[in-house]
């Protein structure tokens, strides 16, 4: 299912108020805010919640008028994501509760970290369109679509983990090169 299709799918369901589109987007993207979260000092349950909290911002912000379908439901609930785990974050005695103001009271920084969010993925997109055919392949099972090492070292047909992370580390160094002259 390419984005376009989730999108719409996850769009249509969110304002019939069903609850597949929450299924749908969990299993698409949580793994972006679960990593995040895990890599900065936090753990799985503050991640789900986190996650589950962006979820509900986007639902609200699904019904502003300002909204476009057509936009990278990742963008939005990976921006709102981060947005949340920083806050708490700075704020470390902060318990993430989200009331059902919160994106009309912080709409502006959500926005914010949205647009932000949205600029990083688009300039990542571009450098990995200019990389190899086989490293844009890699990087995408890897990043994407959160492949472990053993799982890459399979589909690849690498002899060794080892060999596995190598051509890893070769395939972003081809994006670092490609970010440096730019």
């Amino acid at each position: 299912m390419n984005k376009r299709t989730t999108n719409a799918l996850a769009v249509e369901d969110f304002q019939k108020d069903n609850n597949v589109a929450f299924g749908v987007l969990y299993q698409k993207y949580f793994g972006y805010t679960r990593k995040f979260v895990l890599g900065n000092k936090g753990n799985l349950e503050d991640a789900e919640d986190v996650f589950q909290d962006a979820l509900i911002i986007l639902y609200e912000k699904l019904y502003d008028d300002d909204f476009k379908a057509y936009t990278c439901l990742a963008n939005y609930v990976t921006g709102i994501s981060k947005n949340l785990w920083l806050k708490k974050l700075r704020n470390r005695n902060f318990f993430v509760e989200i009331h059902e103001s919160y994106y009309f009271e912080n709409k502006e920084e959500i926005n914010q970290a949205i647009e932000n969010e949205r600029d990083y993925w688009d300039k990542l997109n571009d450098y990995i369109n200019e990389i190899s055919s086989h490293c844009q392949n890699l990087i995408q099972d890897i990043f994407m679509k959160n492949k472990n090492i053993e799982e890459i070292q399979e589909k690849y047909k690498y002899s060794s983990k080892h060999n596995a992370q190598n051509q890893k580390h070769k395939c972003v160094e081809q994006i670092r090169k490609i970010k440096k002259i730019r």
